[in-house]
This record gives C-alpha cells, structure tokens and sequence, in this order.
C-alpha cells in the first residue's frame, strides 16, 4: 500500500504501521457494519489507538473511506498475459471471482456500490481507483485479441467491455452463486462466444431496433 499523506496539512507522512494497522481496523469495521453504521470511534477501538490518531490522517470518515478504496483497489485484478483470447478471458473471470472470495471485500465492495449512488466523492473513488483501471485492462485484453485476429476488427470494444467487466461481476457478485470452477468456465465460455457478436451494434443503432 502507498504511503498516506495527511490530506491538505503539508506534513511528514505519518507512521506507516499506525497507518496499515488503522486502515485495516477500517476495511473490517466496513465489512462487519457496513458505510453508514461505520464511525471514527470504532475504527479507533478495533485499531487500539485513540480518535486523535485518525483525525491527524483524515478529517473525517468519508475521507478514511476514500483512501480505503485504494486499498481494496490494491487488489486490482490483472488482464492479459495468457497471449490468447480463451485464456485471457478464463484468467480474467477466475481472478475477478478469487478477488471476490475474501468476504470482507466483497461486503466492502457490495456496501460501497450501493453508498456511491448517494455519495458523489465516493461514486468519484470508486471511479478513478477501480472502474477506470480495470477497464483499462480490459480494453488492453480486447485489442491484443483484436490484433492477433482472435477478434472482429470493428469490434464495438464499449459493448464489448460491458459484456466482459459487467457479466463477469454480475456472476460473481449478484447471482449469490458459489463460484467454482463450474461457474468459472460457465461464464467465460458464454463471455467467449458473445465477443464476437459486439460489432456494429451499439445503443440507439437502429439495426439493433428489431423491425
């Protein structure tokens, strides 16, 4: 994890290890109650250290929070590698589904979902520190299959983002489905044979309106 700066206070990064240890009081605090049951004062009790220590770091627990997405964010999943298209796209959905088997993260990740459709800061951490990167992976992936002609040339590479990101974390996320290795293979099998239909038909194309 990156060291953390006192936001906006121009001083010495504060110790490392209060740091970590704080911030690991956070991530279970946040899975075991959740954004808003969660408070500075229970994060310090399960950190075993006093409010003050918190407050020299963040100036408030939505501030705490954003940082805690970079942590959880430290967990990135990574795309590619496996130089072909059925290979990366297996690689992808089982590391998605091995990142989402820690039950704290997937709380973390579930709880936070829902607050950032409240929350502009959070929706802005979320964004930036998770969706961004991954789908910059991912689009990665795709043009590597593109160029190796495992994939259309006009490939609607949005849509076809939406379909491996989105159905992906559909699955593993909200179908509440054990994720083994049946499931592993169900759904890259399915994300690989749809791919290749992403092409030409984006939103509002008239030839995806059936007549």
């Amino acid at each position: 994890m990156a060291e953390i700066r006192p936001r906006g206070r121009g001083a010495a990064v504060l110790r490392r290890t209060v740091t970590d240890t704080i911030l690991a009081a956070a991530v279970a605090e946040l899975a075991e109650t959740g954004y808003a049951g969660m408070s500075m004062g229970a994060v310090a009790r399960r950190a075993g250290t006093g409010k003050a220590a918190l407050y020299r770091r963040w100036s408030s627990k939505e501030e705490m929070v954003v940082d805690l997405i970079d942590v959880v964010a430290s967990r990135q999943v990574p795309v590619g590698g496996a130089g072909d298209l059925n290979g990366d796209v297996r690689a992808y959905v089982r590391a998605v589904a091995d990142t989402l088997s820690d039950p704290a993260v997937m709380c973390i990740v579930l709880d936070l979902t829902a607050e950032a459709a409240r929350n502009p800061e959070l929706a802005e951490a979320f964004d930036t520190a998770i969706r961004q990167p991954r789908r910059a992976a991912c689009e990665r992936l795709l043009r590597s299959a593109m160029e190796r002609g495992q994939l259309p040339a006009d490939l609607d590479l949005d849509l076809a983002l939406d379909l491996l990101v989105g159905l992906t974390q559909w699955r593993v996320l909200n179908t509440g489905r054990t994720v083994d290795d049946s499931c592993v293979e169900a759904t890259s099998k399915l994300i690989i044979q749809a791919l290749p239909l992403c092409v030409g038909v984006g939103v509002g194309d008239e030839r995806g309106v059936p007549g």
